[in-house]
């Protein structure tokens, strides 16, 4: 019981400690802290350490599985936003709508046409990002930079998908600067597609070993589980 209680405390913690972090990271690039929301990823995490999270100032979950989510919505709700942040199939989507503000993993076109079909089925509207391979690694989902910008056009005809960015995961890597050309690289794409017409606003970038780099590159949200929660076992 006593490790339990110093484990839930330290979530309070780590919490306030990221936040501060991300708000010297913002500031370091003249940015404001408020232009960089923090998503709390919660796979495999009980609903009693998320909602210890919850009372320390988290306000967006994100996670993994959609059957993960669908359990733990059943217990938390509407409380937080809930974004997807894992890869999601096309046979999950029917899933979706009454749970996820935001899907930040969609790579094909697909996908975006399935969320199309039962979106415009219910007359509901979806907001996703689309998550960029930019390492090129095999083991990795995301659609490759050199076929991003046709696939965003592609889905920005789709009446019921409101594309407001993208997303990426870079290599793993002990230091942080390593990840810095993958969220530049992120950076420079959002650009592109701007030229192109379609408004991007967001870029989801960043996690727990090298959040405040991504920052300082111009994400608006960065994903984070072990810093908040401890290394899961």
């Amino acid at each position: 019981m006593l490790l339990k209680t110093i484990i839930m405390s330290n979530i309070a913690a780590n919490t306030k400690d990221i936040i501060h972090r991300m708000k010297l990271a913002a500031e370091r690039v003249g940015r404001k802290e408020e232009s960089v929301k923090l998503v709390a990823v919660t796979k495999t995490i009980d609903v009693s350490r998320i909602k210890e999270a919850i009372e320390s100032g988290i306000t967006v979950i994100g996670e993994n599985r959609v059957q993960e989510a669908r359990d733990k919505y059943k217990e938390i709700g509407k409380e937080v936003q809930w974004h997807l942040i894992g890869h999601l199939q096309t046979n999950k989507v029917k899933y979706i709508f009454d749970i996820f503000s935001l899907i930040h993993s969609v790579d094909s076109l697909s996908l975006a046409e399935e969320i199309q079909r039962r979106g415009e089925n219910k007359g509901l509207n979806t907001d996703i990002l689309i998550e960029v391979n930019l390492s090129g690694e095999k083991t990795k989902f995301g659609v490759l930079p050199e076929k991003a910008i046709g696939l965003i056009k592609g889905i920005s005809k789709f009446k019921n998908i409101n594309i407001q960015g993208l997303m990426t995961i870079p290599p793993f890597s002990e230091s942080p600067e390593d990840s810095r050309k993958y969220f530049k690289m992120l950076r420079i794409l959002k650009d592109d597609v701007q030229k192109e017409g379609i408004e991007m606003k967001e870029l989801s970038m960043g996690m727990s070993g090298d959040f405040e780099v991504a920052i300082e590159e111009g994400a608006t949200m960065v994903r984070i589980g072990t810093a908040i929660f401890g290394e899961r076992r």
